[in-house]
C-alpha cells in the first residue's frame, strides 16, 4: 500500500513545486507591472495620451505644432487600434527611436529623444505594465490635421539622423548616486527638456543635457513659456533651495511660484506620485545646473514702497494699478507677496521676471486648471479673466505687475494679448 502511494505523493509534490514556481513567476510579473506603472507616472504618459473626457491612454489629445495639429495615439494593449501586437523590441524602438511597429516615423512631439535614455531594465518594466497592467481600449487613432506635403513623414528619417542622440543614460563619474538618478529622471523619463529647452528651426531641442548652455533655459510652446530651470537668479531657480524645488514638484507650489499651464498636469499625474527619494534626486540635479539663459539685469531684490503707494491711491491715469486693486490685490496682496504657497507671490516670481510674457498673458486670460493633490483640489485656482477684461486692460494690469515691487520687467503689449487670446480661444 505504501509503495502504491509513492507515485501519488511524487505527483502531488511535483504539482506543489510547479504551483510554487508559477506563484513565484506571477509575483515577479506583478512586481514588474507595479514597477512599470510607477515609471509610466514618472514619464507622465497619461497626460498626453488621454483626451479630455476620454479613456485613459487611448489617445486623441490634440497637440499643436508649427505644421498643424497632431493627435496622440492609443497606447493601450488593444490589438487592433493600440499597441497590443507590439513586441518588446517594437515597444523599445518606438520609445527610443520614434518608429512605430509598421515602420512609420513618429513626430518628435513624442519625446523619444528623451526616452532614448531609458535603460533596458526600466524599458522591460514599462512594456510589462502596458501589456498587462493597462485596460485595452478600442479607439482608432486620428490622422494629423496637416495638408500635403507637410504630412509626409519621410523627412523625419533625416531629422532623426541629425538630431536623435541614441544611447541610454550613462552615469557620470564624479557625481553621486542621487545626482545621477536625478539626471536620469530629468533627462529621460521626465523629458523636462521637451518643454523647458528652446527649440531650433527644425523643432529640435537645442540641448539634451547639462553639457549644453541652452538646456532647460526655458522655451515657448503652445502659447506658454516653460520657465528657466537653471541656476539663473531672476528667471530660474537661483533663489530656490533643493527643498523649494522638491516642494514644488510634490505640491505644485512653494514660496516662489505656483504651477500653471501644462505643469499642472505634470504635478497631478506624475511628480506628486514619485517617491521622496526620487524627488530629492531631481531637485539635486536641477540645483546643480549653472545659471544660463538669463539677461543682464542685476539680481532681484524686493522693494514694495512705491508700489504700495500707487495701490493705496492709484492715479486716474494708472489703469494697471486700478485694475490690480479690483481684480488681483485680494489674492496677491498690496505687497505682491501673495499668501504662498496657497496663493502665488508676484513680487520676484520668476515667471513675472521672464522677458517673454506669454505665460502671464495666458494664465490671466484662461486661468489655471485644477491642481489636485491626492484627490483634493487646491482651494484657490486662478480664475479666467478673458470674459471680464479686454486686451488693453490685461496688458495694463500685467504691465503694472511686471513693473511693481522692483520687478522692473518690460511692459506687456496689447498685440501680444490679442494673439494669445485668439490662439487659445480657437483651441478651447
Amino acid at each position: 500500500m505504501r509503495n502504491a502511494l509513492k507515485p501519488l505523493f511524487a505527483a502531488l509534490f511535483a504539482s506543489g513545486v510547479a504551483l510554487g514556481m508559477l506563484s513565484t513567476a506571477r509575483a515577479a510579473d506583478d512586481a514588474l507591472v507595479v514597477r512599470g506603472a510607477y515609471l509610466a507616472k514618472a514619464g507622465d504618459c497619461i497626460a498626453c495620451h488621454s483626451a479630455p473626457r476620454g479613456k485613459p491612454l487611448a489617445g486623441g489629445l490634440p497637440m499643436m505644432t508649427p505644421l498643424g495639429a497632431i493627435y496622440t495615439t492609443n497606447i493601450t494593449p488593444d490589438p487592433d487600434t493600440g499597441i497590443g501586437r507590439y513586441t518588446e523590441e517594437d515597444f523599445a524602438r518606438a520609445l527610443r527611436e520614434g518608429v512605430a511597429k509598421d515602420g512609420h516615423n513618429l513626430y518628435p512631439a513624442m519625446p523619444y529623444p528623451s526616452y532614448a535614455k531609458i535603460n533596458d531594465e526600466d524599458m522591460h518594466a514599462l512594456y510589462t505594465y502596458f501589456m498587462h497592467g493597462v485596460t485595452p481600449v478600442r479607439q482608432a487613432n486620428r490622422d494629423p490635421d496637416m495638408k500635403w506635403p507637410l504630412n509626409m513623414r519621410w523627412p523625419l528619417k533625416l531629422w532623426n539622423a541629425v538630431f536623435l542622440d541614441k544611447g541610454i543614460y550613462q552615469n557620470k563619474s564624479g557625481k553621486d548616486v542621487a545626482w545621477n538618478r536625478g539626471a536620469y529622471l530629468i533627462q529621460g523619463l521626465g523629458h523636462c527638456g521637451s518643454c523647458h529647452t528652446p527649440r531650433g528651426i527644425a523643432f529640435q531641442e537645442k540641448g539634451l543635457d547639462e553639457n549644453s548652455g541652452t538646456y532647460l533655459t526655458g522655451g515657448l510652446l503652445d502659447n506658454w513659456f516653460a520657465s528657466n530651470l537653471t541656476g539663473e537668479h531672476n528667471t530660474g531657480l537661483g533663489r530656490w533651495s533643493e527643498q523649494d524645488i522638491a516642494a514644488f514638484l510634490k505640491t505644485g507650489a512653494n514660496a516662489h511660484a505656483s504651477a500653471f499651464g501644462s505643469m499642472t498636469s505634470v504635478i497631478n499625474n506624475s511628480t506628486q506620485e514619485l517617491t521622496d527619494t526620487d524627488i530629492a534626486a531631481m531637485a539635486r540635479y536641477l540645483k546643480s545646473l549653472p545659471a544660463s539663459g538669463g539677461d543682464t539685469r542685476a539680481p532681484y531684490s524686493y522693494d514694495a514702497k512705491a508700489s504700495k503707494v500707487s495701490l493705496t491711491r492709484p492715479a486716474a491715469t494708472d489703469s494697471g494699478a486700478r485694475l490690480y486693486t479690483v481684480y488681483c490685490m485680494h489674492c496677491h496682496g498690496a505687497d505682491g507677496r501673495g499668501f504662498a504657497p496657497m496663493l502665488a507671490p508676484l513680487a520676484g516670481n520668476p515667471n513675472v521676471l521672464e522677458k517673454d510674457a506669454s505665460s502671464l498673458i495666458n494664465v490671466t486670460l484662461n486661468g489655471t486648471g485644477d491642481l489636485v493633490l491626492h484627490g483634493v483640489p487646491a482651494p484657490y485656482p486662478m480664475p479666467r479673466y478673458a470674459p471680464v477684461l479686454n486686451d488693453k486692460q490685461i496688458a495694463d494690469v500685467l504691465t503694472f505687475v511686471r513693473g511693481a515691487w522692483n520687478n522692473n520687467t518690460p511692459a506687456v503689449q496689447i498685440d501680444d494679448v490679442s494673439k494669445i487670446r485668439k490662439a487659445t480661444q480657437a483651441a478651447r
